[in-house]
């Protein structure tokens, strides 16, 4: 398959990485002038853009100012034998270049369109502009992460609604058009695939009427062998033991045996339950408490910062934190491919590409001179 991908900083480069890695031709498009903003930032020692290396390896890269008519013809030209382009503009952007899906669909009736953007090409908020934060509160989302709400700390609605829905859509898409020829255009709003996090409070407003309490319902909170301790030293972990046979394993390898005997696991017994289980864990620290980690059925695991993770060993084994020794920057944190399939398993085929790197190549195979791309160098096409 060979991907088009006008995206820019992390929904849309994500996705187009996932195609990559499961064999996909990626062909990432930046302005000449204007590059892709994730390449600015958290720049790594060596002077590596650590984000970008992050959302773009086994990509080529072309520069086009698709403002230029030129170089539209460039982008009609790499699409002749594309499947799939993949956008992230707001809903009216590729039109008003002259370029959107009623134009595209003409040409290429094959082509699988994907706009990924905030709120979708309809309804209300179509023309708002918005990030993360403003998609989950929109959802329902963030109303679910404490009283008062607070930010997730990561990019919920981005990955989750945007990157994977995307990814999945773009996949049915092409089975699609396997049975019957036809493309289509594929609209991903983050805010409507972000609502699909909380199927499971939809559930109880549909069945009891009432919006879940923030904070205090069977996942935020409200249960004792389904939350978050503090440990002696000040660090956290995570005690997900929702049916009784681990919450009871659990009691068995902490000691506390009689815990829900004595205090029945009634809502009214919560409270205590859970300040019995707050004075364990204050009281031990992650050494003491390695033997309960090590339990496979007491679902009570550490809370491990980034760093952390980098360094653990399931993940390396996982194949799921590389090192890349890349030829300019020296080593490279990168993490692996969440696909696991066995007999097309992932393989790091090339490193995120520099800027515009691939875009005299490109367009020698798309068959134009060096006369021609001198050309487009001067009047600034690439």
């Amino acid at each position: 398959m060979k991907v088009v991908d006008l995206s820019l900083l992390l929904p849309g480069p994500l996705c187009s990485q996932h195609l990559a890695d499961m064999g996909a031709e990626v062909i990432k498009v930046e302005n000449p002038r204007a590059y892709d903003g994730s390449r600015a930032m958290f720049k790594g020692k060596t002077g590596y853009p650590a984000l970008f290396m992050m959302l773009n390896r086994n990509k080529k890269a072309i520069t086009l100012n698709l403002k230029r008519e030129q170089a539209k013809e460039i982008l009609f030209k790499l699409l002749e034998d594309a499947d799939i382009l993949l956008e992230g503009f707001r809903p009216d952007g590729m039109d008003k270049m002259g370029i959107g899906y009623d134009v595209l669909k003409e040409k290429f009736p094959r082509l699988i369109y994907c706009g990924i953007s905030g709120y979708g090409t309809s309804g209300k908020y179509v023309d708002f502009a918005g990030h993360d934060l403003n998609y989950l509160a929109i959802s329902g989302v963030l109303d679910q992460t404490g009283n008062p709400p607070r930010p997730a700390g990561f990019q919920m609605a981005d990955v989750g609604g945007g990157t994977l829905t995307a990814l999945s859509a773009i996949l049915a898409a092409l089975y699609y058009r396997e049975k019957t020829g036809k493309g289509q255009k594929i609209d991903i709003s983050m805010t409507d695939a972000s609502l699909q996090f909380i199927a499971l409070y939809g559930g109880i407003l549909s069945a009891s009427g009432v919006s879940p309490e923030a904070g205090n319902d069977i996942l935020s909170g409200k249960l004792p062998n389904y939350n978050v301790y503090e440990t002696k030293e000040g660090r956290y972990v995570a005690l997900g033991a929702l049916e009784d046979m681990f919450f009871q394993t659990f009691l068995r390898a902490a000691g506390m045996d009689t815990l829900t005997k004595d205090h029945p696991m009634t809502e009214e017994n919560f409270a205590i339950i859970k300040q019995k289980l707050t004075d364990f864990f204050k009281s031990k620290t992650f050494a003491d408490l390695q033997p309960i980690f090590d339990n496979t059925d007491a679902c009570l695991s550490p809370i491990l910062n980034m760093k952390e993770v980098s360094e653990d060993a399931n993940m390396k084994e996982r194949g799921m934190i590389l090192e890349r020794n890349h030829p300019k920057y020296g080593p490279i944190l990168q993490f692996g491919s969440p696909f696991h399939f066995s007999e097309t398993p992932f393989v790091y085929r090339n490193d995120p590409p520099e800027h515009g790197e691939h875009t005299e190549d490109i367009l020698t195979q798309l068959g134009f001179s060096k006369d021609q791309i001198s050309g487009f160098k001067k009047d600034r096409v690439v």
